[in-house]
């Protein structure tokens, strides 16, 4: 199980994602987040990361900016998180970085028949990586999952949205994921992580 801890701003929690075994780490660039970090201090934390995959998470950004801030902060790859297109990703890719297309599970329920908005945002788009959340992404919300079940992406796909270490193992075994994305459920307040949750999450998804 693929395994990403998103919203870090501080050394304790990036050592902790990556002694815990995650495979990625996101770093979050979108304007107003309570896990908003500047690029210098981000790349700061990329560097003690090695091995781990360095995510800069951006949403509704313009592409010049989020290519501009994806090489000051020195990561391995982009999230856009908002209303971007595929033109947007496409040139991010073609300014160096692997794109994560994340959207809100909602509208990409109903894919698969070759109609709709996950023909395009879903299945059919540029990104390396598709990420399903919740409509509000970093609420800690979870979302109601039936359609996704019956229907889920027919390739590898993130599940985000309100996990957290008790209920990830369950989340995993009902969606089948390839991967699992956490945020608010390993803090302790809005932007303050806990190692000790983020081990608990990544032995929990991995378990």
């Amino acid at each position: 199980m693929w395994v990403k801890v998103c919203g870090l701003r501080d050394s304790e929690s990036v050592a902790a994602a990556v002694e815990a075994g995650a495979d990625a780490v996101g770093f979050v660039f979108a304007p107003g987040s309570p896990r908003e970090i500047d690029p210098d201090r981000a790349r700061s934390l990329v560097g003690s990361a090695s091995g781990t995959l360095t995510v800069g998470v951006f949403r509704d950004q313009p592409v010049d900016e989020v290519i501009r801030i994806a090489r000051e902060a020195g990561v391995d790859a982009v999230q856009l998180h908002g209303s971007e297109t595929v033109a947007d990703h496409e040139a991010v890719r073609a300014a160096g970085w692997p794109t994560i297309r994340a959207m809100a599970a909602r509208d990409y329920v109903g894919a698969g028949s070759g109609s709709g908005s996950g023909s395009v945002d879903g299945d059919g788009h540029p990104a390396e990586y598709l990420l399903l959340d919740a409509p509000n992404p970093g609420a800690g919300e979870v979302f109601d999952g039936a359609q996704l079940a019956a229907r889920p992406p027919s390739r590898p796909w993130v599940l985000a949205g309100g996990l957290d270490p008790g209920n990830v193992a369950q989340r995993i075994r009902e969606l089948r994921p390839w991967g699992v994305d956490v945020s608010s459920g390993v803090e302790t307040a809005p932007g303050v992580k806990s190692p000790a949750l983020i081990a608990r999450f990544v032995a929990a998804a991995r378990g």
